[in-house]
């Protein structure tokens, strides 16, 4: 029967894509390490075995045929996590409703896109692969870990990571679909008026399903109510099961915002850009909402016109747990930079500035208890860093995700792309319009659509 039951398991396994992420076993020798909660260690070891950090500490032994690197004059950080990233996804908007939080980023990914490799270039071992800002309330996200080499898209996903979704306020949504469709919400009082509907909706479906529940044991003949995948994760939002991710700019929205989810009892926020959050900060430390923010871009457009650079120092001192962000396949190589910013604008210390790249998005994602930081028991994600990680001088020598080196500016070769064929021509699925609209990518897939809406 045991045999039987693991058979019948390992067919699951084959059809329904469930797979073990692959683990290894380094020893890094002699390093600075940058543990961001227990201080700078000099010459000092990391052994990671199956994928998980053993042990810290001087003249470290590890089983024999373990991979060694050393380490000496090197600085040894965290993986750099990017909490608004759009790489390995494709599609990033489901733009034909105001809320579509019944889709999600994590039923497409695309583990051949060459951008999974250019993060581990800049250090980067996982992301957070986010729905776009097209409606008020978007699809659900997928943490990802940036294990380039595996074909499997389900291998990307990192493993009971928490769930989280995308909410929109401001400018995207209302063009969208004010403008585009000619629906709510055209104003910011309508994208406000999104919100409590689709609140007060599922707390009608929750209620019916409560109903239906008390009723059943008693009438057989009893209806559940009609299954509906958008209000099962509107209601699993409420319920504090889902992390709401918010791209935002201005504080009055910012502000409103939490009042609305103060009226439905929901506390799992964290406001994505925040351009004005400096504005609100004490609101926002109140609160317990969290901000990721951009280093410095604004200006691109009208709403985003009142910000600073000392953004991220504001928040920071403030209390709120912030993190700094790329929503760029090309920034996000380079959030070691972004995070120094952060001395120049705000004098932040080497500790806090790389907590914005660290432990922070950790914490933002909910998963700061496996990583984020250099301690015994958590996931073995690495940087190895020339120079150190906060310097313009800085290059990245190795990263390392699970114990396993998935970058090496040494030892990887000059074309590293995993699917090649230089004399087959692109398939049209694959093809990308130019994005010349945007800064970034969380209008993507949109303007096109949009744009299209005005020809008829």
């Amino acid at each position: 029967m045991k045999r039987l039951i693991i058979f019948l398991f390992a067919i699951c396994a084959i059809q329904f894509g469930f797979s073990q992420a692959e683990t290894g076993n380094i020893l890094i020798k002699n390093g600075t390490v940058i543990t961001i909660t227990g201080g700078v260690l000099e010459n000092t070891d990391v052994l990671i075995e199956n994928g998980k950090i053993k042990q810290i500490g001087e003249n470290l032994k590890a089983a024999s045929g373990t991979k060694e690197v050393d380490a000496e004059g090197m600085h040894v950080m965290p993986g750099i996590i990017d909490a608004h990233s759009h790489i390995a996804i494709d599609a990033v908007n489901e733009a034909t409703a105001p809320v579509t939080a019944e889709v999600w980023v994590g039923d497409a990914v695309n583990p051949f896109d060459v951008g999974i490799y250019r993060a581990l270039a800049g250090g980067v071992t996982i992301s957070h692969a986010m729905h776009g800002s097209a409606n008020a309330i978007g699809g659900q996200c997928q943490t990802l870990k940036h294990r380039w080499g595996v074909t499997d898209p389900m291998g990307l996903h990192m493993e009971d990571a928490p769930r989280t979704i995308k909410f929109a306020l401001g400018e995207n949504p209302m063009r969208v679909h004010g403008e585009g469709a000619k629906i709510q919400p055209s104003t910011r009082m309508g994208v406000e008026q999104v919100f409590r509907n689709a609140f007060s909706e599922a707390k009608n479906y929750m209620e019916a399903k409560a109903k239906y529940a008390k009723m059943k044991a008693s009438d057989p003949t009893a209806l559940p109510p009609k299954y509906d995948r958008r209000m099962e994760t509107m209601a699993d939002i409420l319920k504090g099961d889902i992390i709401v991710h918010c791209h935002s700019y201005r504080a009055d929205e910012i502000y409103m915002l939490m009042q609305v989810l103060g009226d439905f009892g929901v506390k799992k926020i964290c406001f994505q850009h925040v351009n004005e959050g400096f504005k609100v900060a004490p609101e926002l430390a109140e609160f317990g909402a969290m901000a990721s923010v951009f280093a410095d871009w604004w200006a691109y457009k009208f709403e985003v016109y009142y910000s600073t650079a000392y953004n991220a120092a504001i928040l920071m001192e403030n209390g709120v747990v912030t993190s700094i962000n790329s929503d760029s396949g090309e920034l996000i190589r380079h959030l070691y930079h972004e995070a120094a910013k952060t001395q120049r604008y705000g004098g932040l210390s080497d500790n806090d500035a790389l907590k914005l790249i660290t432990i922070n998005p950790a914490i933002q994602l909910g998963i700061d208890k496996r990583v984020g930081s250099i301690e015994e028991g958590k996931e073995g994600d690495i940087a190895i860093f020339k120079g150190h990680p906060l310097s313009v001088y800085a290059i990245p020598q190795m990263t390392i995700v699970d114990g396993i080196v998935r970058f090496d500016i040494k030892e990887d070769a000059p074309d590293v792309r995993l699917e090649i064929d230089p004399e087959k021509a692109m398939p049209s699925y694959m093809h990308q319009s130019s994005h010349h609209h945007d800064n970034d990518r969380c209008m993507q897939d949109v303007f096109e659509f949009f744009e299209h809406s005005h020809e008829h």
